[in-house]
């Protein structure tokens, strides 16, 4: 008897025992299609073809900049750009190469701080071929006072202080022919040096200097010529000016500060995006209102 029930225990067990493998066979492969699935899932959003990744995470464009006006102005960008899905990381920067070089290399995107001449002037010189994609404002140069606060009583010999860089030195100089304190050659134009004057009746002496040095060198001059941005940094208002250039002049019309980038980012989205958020309504009301005329929308 004992051994008829240990013989039924024997194969009761061994029944369940293949039950429960038949079962195990039976879930691995829905396991399996279920990892399959969730791989193929994966992989569809990882080529974007459901667009997941693209709603999930804004694009991101570092965009290099002086820090007055530039980065202010990109900072009434930032939350438009928001809006579409594109994060503005802005890159303060305080000289007038890095800027360049940054986009050259690719840690930034684009830059804002220059105008189209000193752009060319640049590729030129370093064999680069960065390239605009929109004019956004303009910065009126204006001849600021050190020891000498007329600039009809400039004394013969009378030292100015002027940009080192190529073209801003020719937009110096063009604003002292504007005002009549020197003559250019006819076809000077952009490109005029200090070898294009024909005539100086001040005997003026030019000190040229780096442009965010101008300021810091008024009490040592007789007067200076200042880009509008270094101008602002330093504390000076376009009012206080002693002569401004015309802003239906050459150089309202050449000097537009523009959004630089490299060629084969001429068309991307995000940057173009940028550029028609920076020419709006609401960055132009912020310059009008902010700067007063010192800064000077283009669109």
């Amino acid at each position: 008897m004992k051994r008829r029930l240990l013989a039924l225990t024997l194969t009761t067990a061994f029944v369940l025992g293949v039950t429960g493998c038949g079962q195990t066979a039976q879930t691995a492969p829905a396991a399996d299609e279920t990892a399959q699935a969730d791989a193929a899932e994966t992989e569809t959003k990882d080529s974007g073809v459901l667009g997941a990744r693209d709603d999930s995470q804004p694009v991101t464009i570092r965009v290099g900049a002086n820090i007055t006006p530039h980065s202010e102005i990109l900072e009434v960008a930032k939350p438009i750009l928001a809006e579409q899905g594109i994060n503005l990381e802005i890159i303060q920067l305080e000289d007038s190469i890095t800027p360049n070089t940054g986009v050259i290399e690719g840690s930034l995107d684009a830059n804002y701080f220059q105008h189209v001449p000193y752009l060319e002037q640049f590729n030129q010189e370093n064999g680069s071929d960065l390239v605009s994609i929109g004019a956004i404002h303009y910065e009126p140069f204006g001849v600021y006072a050190g020891k000498t606060t007329d600039l009809s009583q400039l004394p013969d010999g009378a030292l100015v202080a002027v940009p080192n860089n190529v073209t801003n030195e020719a937009r110096a100089l063009l604003l002292l022919a504007q005002e009549g304190l020197l003559t250019l050659k006819d076809d000077a134009g952009i490109n005029a040096t200090i070898g294009d004057i024909v005539d100086n009746p001040k005997n003026i002496e030019f000190k040229e200097l780096a442009p965010e040095q101008l300021v810091q060198a008024l009490p040592d001059v007789d007067v200076a010529v200042i880009n509008g941005n270094y101008a602002i940094e330093g504390g000076l208002h376009v009012s206080q000016a002693l002569a401004v250039e015309a802003n239906d002049g050459l150089a309202a019309t050449t000097y537009g500060n523009i959004i630089a980038t490299s060629p084969d980012k001429a068309e991307d989205p995000a940057l173009k995006a940028l550029v028609t958020v920076l020419q709006g309504s609401e960055v132009k009301e912020f310059i009008e209102g902010k700067y007063d005329g010192a800064v000077v929308p283009l669109n």
